[in-house]
């Protein structure tokens, strides 16, 4: 049973971080982002060989729709926003009652993506909002 796992991100652009899992929480630090809200989601796959695109779509193992990490309707991989400084940086302490790092829903072999825009956590009034939260563009 694995307690702690490490993502490290990287996108065709200056946006570059890690993400450090353990049991008990979990620590974003995410650098070269547009200061303000940023989607961060985890993907259904772990493959990355055409860049973010062949992530896939948000882990969603139970067939929800998207919202936001407090929602009882939501994906595994909702996990809402990080939020960047005027600098362009993002740290962020997540806690989350759903993603682990064993068992049947573990996010082992599966990507993390920060996105270019805000998440509006399935509130946005549009189909695209119920599957991604219009995020936008995936930065890494």
């Amino acid at each position: 049973m694995a307690t702690k796992a490490v993502c490290v991100l990287k996108g065709d652009g200056p946006v570059q971080g890690t993400i450090h899992f353990e049991a008990k929480g979990n620590t974003v630090v995410v650098t070269g982002l547009t200061e303000d809200d940023h989607g961060f989601h985890v993907h259904q796959f772990g493959d990355n060989t055409q860049g973010c695109t062949s992530a896939g779509p948000h882990f969603n193992p139970l067939s929800k729709k998207h919202g936001g990490p407090k929602d009882e309707e939501r994906h595994f991989g909702d996990l809402g926003n990080v939020t960047a400084d005027k600098n362009g940086v993002a740290i962020v302490d997540i806690v989350d009652p759903l993603i682990s790092l064993s068992g049947e829903y573990s996010i082992i072999g599966h990507t993390m993506v920060v996105h270019e825009k805000p998440d509006d956590l399935g509130r946005g009034g549009n189909e695209e909002s119920t599957k991604t939260g219009n995020a936008g563009s995936r930065l890494a």
